[in-house]
């Protein structure tokens, strides 16, 4: 740790603990943890915290996770030196900020209907490479049951086909793969 940096998530937190910095700027992806998993933990330290998750790419479920748990703002990697600048001024005033382009990501996506647990969980191990059989006896469910949360996934995310729905999902950030 130096600087106000951290190789981990929990070197971060800590670091947010003794320093207690206006904005804090949380990596999405760190080599022990996910920064949308960690916001509990820093809005339970810090009530008023105001964190910005930093991402390499903008998938839509990711930013609104993010947003729901409380972050207030979300920007990716390549975002231009005066557009973190704005971001972390606007967030240390209590304000919102989500650049043009992820707020156009997140516009595309509004109103859908979003996926029940069970789905996710279903939609998780599809993108694993697990068939419906190895499904249900993973989840001690019927097979009927799997095709059923099956057909609603491809129906609320516009696809048709088992390779779609996870190739979609990947990007879009409503799955999460750890490599």
């Amino acid at each position: 740790m130096s600087n106000g940096e951290a190789e981990t998530a929990a070197e971060g937190f800590e670091l947010f603990k003794a320093v207690k910095p206006d904005v804090a700027i949380l990596s999405l992806r760190m080599p022990d943890s996910c920064a949308i998993d960690d916001l509990n933990a820093y809005f339970i330290e810090n009530p008023q915290a105001r964190i910005i998750v930093l991402a390499d790419h903008a998938g839509d479920a990711e930013i609104t996770r993010a947003l729901k748990k409380g972050a207030l703002g979300y920007v990716c990697k390549d975002i231009r030196p005066y557009e973190l600048v704005k971001a972390v001024n606007t967030v240390a005033k209590g304000k919102k900020y989500i650049p043009p382009d992820i707020a156009g990501i997140l516009s595309e996506h509004l109103g859908e209907e979003e996926l029940t647990p069970s789905e996710q969980t279903v939609l998780r191990m599809i993108v694993g490479g697990m068939q419906n059989k190895e499904i249900a006896f993973a989840l001690d469910i019927s097979e009927n049951t799997v095709k059923t949360h099956i057909k609603n996934i491809f129906e609320k995310i516009g696809v048709s086909d088992r390779t779609s729905a996870a190739t979609l999902a990947i990007k879009r950030g409503l799955v999460r793969i750890d490599l």
